[in-house]
Formats: C-alpha cells, structure tokens, sequence
C-alpha cells in the first residue's frame, strides 16, 4: 500500500516537531523543513525512520522565499497534505518596528503559505484531492496589543484559508486553519515567568496548550470528513 505524504514546515521543534512524531507513527511519509536548525531536524529525521519505519526526507528552506519553495518542490512528489506550520512573532510597539521586520514576519507567517499552496495546489487539483492545514493563532481574529505584525498575518492566513476552501472545494481538496491559543513553545519563552503566569490566570483551564495536544488536534482535523472545509477551528483552552 502506497502511504500517503505530508509536509510540515517548521518542523524542527514545538508543534512541527510534535506532528512530525505523531504523523508517522500513523503510518505517513514525511517531508519536513526547517529554516536553520539542520541538526535538530536530522535528530527528528532519525527518531522516526527507527521507531516508525517510515521515510522521511528533510530540507533547509526559507519558506518565505518563493526561490526556495519552488526548490524545495523541485526536490519532492507533492505531498497529499501540507501543513503550514511555520511562524515567526515580533513582540514590541509597532513604532519601533523597522519596515524590514515587518516583511520578514509576513513573509514567514503569511507569504510562505502561499508559496507552499501555489506549488502544491496544481497537482491536487489533478488528483482531485488533498488537504492543506494552516497553523493559525487566536490573534488573527482578537488582534493583540504589541503583536500587530503577527496578528495582521494571522489574519491574513485565516481569509487566505476560507477563499482558498472555496476555490479548491469542487476539486475535492479542503482547506482548515487550525488557531491556536498560548503555547508552550519556544516562541513564548521571551516571556517571563510572571508574565506567563498572569496569562494563564485569564485561561480558563489555567495553563499553556502543548505542542502534543496541537498535533492531535492536527490529526484529527486531516482524519476529518471531506465536509470539514473552509473552516478556522480554535483550540485555546476556552481563552479568547
């Protein structure tokens, strides 16, 4: 039997790397990629061809350059299901954020969602089929104070999700957002101890999610019927 691929971006810790573990060990091929952290990501790499006997074939690639998309799709069949999981925050005044930060988190956040579905897309349409996630954040519909950038991407990523679901929808491909509440990853540890716990005072269940609890969310979202498009499905601990 032919398994079924997925691609992860930023897939070398936190919740890329918990989906990564969680995918193959359903039986799926993997590809994963990651910006920088090569090594973390062959440790990935090596952990699940040893424990779950599937393949899976990594890649540095700024997923924010189109460049390296298209390369990166010239190295791979594509996928049965991407998930878009890379991110990048910028905390701080909106005054104090240079034009070049700004492009840098849309470009990561927002642009390498579309390069990644303008590579893939063609090909599902042919097959008619495929799902595509979006790793989204409860910012992009609530906006947070000191995150304009992050949130304005968001938001993008969650109208680019529910346009797209409704073109592909004829050609049997789905298209979800996956919005996320406060991780406990490692782009909240620029916050202090303090700081996370005032936070997870105002979340009702009184904590952060984890990247464990994220990937089954995101297996159970690509597992769901072909009905389930169009959709941004919010997992925050009752917060937002």
């Amino acid at each position: 039997m032919v398994r079924k691929k997925v691609l992860i971006t930023g897939a070398s810790r936190g919740i890329g790397e918990a989906c990564a573990y969680l995918l193959a060990g359903q039986g799926y091929d993997l590809y994963l990629s990651c910006l920088t952290n090569y090594q973390l990501l062959e440790k990935v790499k090596d952990r699940i061809e040893t424990e779950y006997g599937v393949s899976c074939g990594i890649f540095c690639c700024d997923v924010g350059n189109y460049e390296q998309v298209r390369n990166l799709f010239r190295q791979i069949s594509v996928p049965d299901v991407i998930i878009n999981n890379a991110g990048q925050a910028y905390m701080g005044l909106l005054g104090d954020m240079t034009a070049e930060q700004w492009q840098q988190v849309m470009n990561t956040n927002l642009n390498s969602v579309f390069y990644t579905c303008r590579e893939a897309v063609p090909e599902m349409v042919r097959r008619h089929s495929g799902k595509i996630l979006n790793i989204s954040s409860v910012w992009g519909e609530a906006g947070a104070s000191m995150e304009v950038a992050y949130s304005t991407a968001k938001a993008g990523m969650n109208g680019f999700t529910k346009a797209l679901a409704r073109e592909l929808a004829p050609c049997n491909i789905q298209v979800n957002a996956l919005a996320l509440g406060l991780m406990d990853t490692e782009m909240n540890r620029c916050l202090t101890a303090e700081e996370l716990n005032d936070i997870c005072e105002e979340i009702p269940v009184g904590r952060m999610g984890t990247p464990a609890e994220a990937a089954h969310m995101v297996l159970q979202i690509i597992k769901s019927p072909d009905y389930l498009t169009g959709q941004i499905i919010t997992m925050d601990g009752g917060w937002i």
